[in-house]
Formats: C-alpha cells, sequence, structure tokens
C-alpha cells in the first residue's frame, strides 16, 4: 500500500502524463527523471518537465484471462506499451475496447479512469487508461 504523501508526490505523472527532457541531448523520459542515463552530468540541472503527447498508437499488447483478486472484476482485459507521438513507450491498460478487434499500430489517446481502491484508507487511485482514437 502506498502512502498518502506519496499518492500526491505522483500526481502530475499520473494524471497528466508528465515527465521529462534532457536539456543536452532532448531524450524524453517517462517517469520523471532527474539525471539523463545518457548524458549523465552533463544533464545535472538541465532536466525539464516535458508534458507527453495523450496520442499515440499500440506498439504491443496482451489479453489477460487470469488476473489477480484486485482485478478479477475485470478481466478479461488487455494491457499495452503504447507510443506516444513523442517517441516514448508507456505501458497502461485499454479500455473502451473490443478485445478481439486489437491490432498492432492502433492509433489511441490516454483517457482519465479510476485506477484501483484502498479500502482499508478510502483512497482512491485516478490515473491515465488509452483508449481507441476516434
Amino acid at each position: 500500500m502506498a502512502s498518502v504523501a506519496r499518492e500526491w508526490r505522483e500526481i502530475p505523472g499520473r494524471y497528466n502524463l508528465k515527465g521529462s527532457k534532457c536539456g543536452c541531448c532532448g531524450k524524453i523520459f517517462f517517469p520523471k527523471r532527474s539525471i539523463c542515463p545518457k548524458c549523465r552530468r552533463a544533464s545535472m540541472g538541465k532536466m525539464e518537465e516535458y508534458k507527453l503527447s495523450k496520442e499515440g498508437k499500440i506498439f504491443s499488447y496482451s489479453v489477460i484471462h487470469e488476473a489477480p483478486a484486485e482485478n478479477s472484476t475485470l478481466k478479461p482485459y488487455a494491457v499495452a506499451i503504447v507510443e506516444t507521438k513523442d517517441g516514448v513507450k508507456v505501458t497502461s491498460q485499454l479500455v473502451d475496447i473490443d478485445l478481439n478487434n486489437i491490432e498492432i499500430g492502433m492509433e489511441v489517446r490516454a483517457v482519465f479512469r479510476k485506477i484501483s481502491e484502498d479500502s482499508a484508507a478510502g483512497i482512491i487511485h485516478y490515473g491515465f487508461k488509452f483508449a481507441p482514437k476516434n
């Protein structure tokens, strides 16, 4: 279980698809990084906040038929690696989609949805998932 403080710290990335961009080499990362693994020391203090595109294409996907207890009401469901228009790959659940018609290269867009619920603390976690682009 995540702490409430951690939930608040992660809101910008989860709610807005915010990552970072290296001021030296221009590489974009998600989730946000404080140092570029490519430039290392040269990037210190030069990482900029970057809002990722909410549109992309399915790079790869899988349909989940057996799931952990907390996701049992969702099954079957699909998860995908989505390559955004920025070239960043993001892993997410696919929603509002016919599981028999998912294709590699299908255009999708980020949507804001309920991710999970922490019944002990009553915290509802929201974030992005991807749906077909209409």
